[in-house]
């Protein structure tokens, strides 16, 4: 006897409110990543930091985050998602205030590495409750094309809040920021969200915490200061460390009982394309922000405040790319043929950067606008793809790999696409330019700014020009990858089994069988 599973139940409108409530953690977590990028002047003169201080300052926000990722999205699913939520939420606004009010560079430092802690609560956590409180394909599509979209838009929108606010209060304030969002979530998540866990999580695999952070920590580390740095073995030597930790990661979840990260979800349909393509994803994106930032601000000569506003121009047609490449699917276009027209996308956007000259303004942003669209297309539809073929009560860690594959993808393009273009740009300067001006844009316009007249002004204009040349190469590298990403989207999502078999999936699950 056989009998037809009823489909899945539609989220109402308290599910959508719900996920309003999530979208604020999530733009406020994304923001921090550049939201100190104009408060860092007003923070040297106060605090006066150290210059590894600084670094510390900026970084350790973002490497916590990303070496916390797997170990609390599995954490979540064991305790509760919307339990892991709160208590994140708690802890990043402690910290906020810890940051805000901070007297000395190591307090500063402490509330940073802390908000990387509780970041790295809400990220996963967010996506897991989406995952749970959306049953029907067509409606958890949208609602994880809205997730992509505002996790792009917060990067984009943290360094234009920070410009505002260090202009009219201190510092501080853009800590401060983050305080009436969590007290939100606190009042509200308990009684909009649902509370969702693995009914049978096993034990805690403690020894894997350590493993996954010495696997995720030094490379991308190491990925991040080859890029800005140049070669050096000392961060090959970080990469390698990382890789090999990984190697004994891997090892570690296919004998343990009770793994971090169940290797069952690799086997899942569409689970292991979809978190290659997400990190190819990534790559396209963070490759093409590595040039255009400083194009806007050293080749253009914007100040930083004029670079950010002009920077949020490309996020504006943002919001429409991943509702019409889910609307696409749900009219029976294939999935790896809109992922791989995503990628195609992204393609073109290189390719407008490789057209750019010296004084390209608004042929930049377009080449944004187009990229952005192209990345977020394919990002909205493969973690669909990822967290529609994960089982419910592994939510959390399917969530938590897609981020930390996005953390890899953004360093590891950041260090290939850099070294391409700082090969090009050290090939292109003058050979009889002082040493400073040999290894970077910036250090080329500060010798500059200190030569009399027509000598420093030619200098400027080679190193812009050089510069420019070595976003070319980088952009026609990028225009490759994304054509073979292209190709390799369609073939790999040509059978496309997730969307379909979800309700039944969640179902089953639910059932217990």
């Amino acid at each position: 006897m056989t009998t037809t599973p009823r489909p899945p139940a539609r989220a109402g409108r308290r599910e959508w409110t719900a996920l309003g409530v999530l979208m604020l953690p999530l733009l406020l977590v994304s923001m921090d990543v550049s939201v100190l990028y104009f408060a860092i002047p007003a923070i040297s003169a106060d605090l006066e930091p150290s210059a590894t201080e600084q670094l510390w300052i900026f970084d350790i926000y973002g490497f916590v985050l990303a070496g916390l990722l797997m170990t609390m999205g599995s954490l979540g699913d064991r305790i509760g998602r919307r339990r892991l939520l709160l208590i994140g939420a708690a802890a990043f606004g402690a910290a906020s205030l810890l940051a805000a009010y901070a007297n000395s560079a190591e307090t500063l430092i402490a509330g940073r590495a802390l908000l990387g802690i509780g970041g790295a609560t809400l990220m996963p956590s967010t996506m897991a409750l989406v995952r749970t409180m959306f049953t029907d394909p067509g409606q958890r599509a949208k609602a994880i094309g809205l997730w992509s979209g505002v996790m792009t838009a917060g990067i984009a929108l943290g360094s234009v809040l920070s410009g505002v606010l260090v202009e009219h209060f201190w510092w501080g304030s853009v800590f401060l920021v983050n305080l009436p969002a969590m007290v939100m979530l606190l009042v509200l998540g308990p009684l909009l969200l649902p509370e969702s866990r693995n009914p049978h999580p096993g034990r805690f695999d403690w020894l894997s915490v350590p493993l996954s952070m010495a696997a995720v920590l030094p490379a991308i580390y190491g990925l991040k200061e080859l890029a800005s740095e140049g070669w050096n073995v000392r961060y090959a030597l970080s990469v390698s460390a990382g890789l090999l930790f990984a190697a004994l990661f891997v090892q570690r979840q296919r004998t343990a009982v009770s793994p971090l990260i169940s290797p069952e979800l690799f086997r899942r349909p569409g689970f292991s394309p979809a978190m290659a393509l997400n990190l190819v994803a990534a790559f396209g994106m963070m490759g093409s922000a590595y040039f255009t930032t400083q194009y806007i601000q050293s080749v253009l000569d914007k100040s930083p405040l004029e670079a950010a506003l002009w920077s949020l121009l490309p996020s504006v047609p943002i919001g429409l790319a991943a509702p019409v490449a889910a609307q696409l699917v749900q009219r029976g276009v294939p999935r790896g043929h809109v992922v791989g027209g995503g990628f195609a996308v992204t393609g073109c956007g290189y390719v407008l950067l490789a057209l750019t000259g010296t004084d390209s303004l608004w042929l930049l942003l377009a080449a944004c606008a187009v990229l952005a669209c192209g990345v977020v297309t394919v990002m909205s539809l493969v973690v669909d793809l990822a967290m529609s073929a994960a089982p419910v009560e592994k939510a959390g860690a399917a969530s938590s790999l897609m981020e930390t594959g996005t953390e890899f993808g953004g360093a590891l393009s950041m260090a290939f696409l850099g070294s391409i273009g700082t090969a090009v740009y050290r090939h292109e300067i003058p050979a009889s330019a002082p040493a400073a001006a040999q290894e970077t844009l910036g250090g080329a316009l500060a010798v500059a700014g200190r030569l009399p007249g027509r000598a420093g002004d030619t200098l400027a204009t080679a190193a812009r020009e050089a510069f420019t040349s070595g976003m070319h190469a980088a952009a026609v590298t990028g225009t490759v990858l994304m054509a073979v990403a292209a190709a390799a989207a369609t073939v790999a999502l040509r059978r496309d089994h997730a969307p379909k078999d979800a309700g039944r999936a969640d179902q089953l699950s639910s059932s217990g069988v």
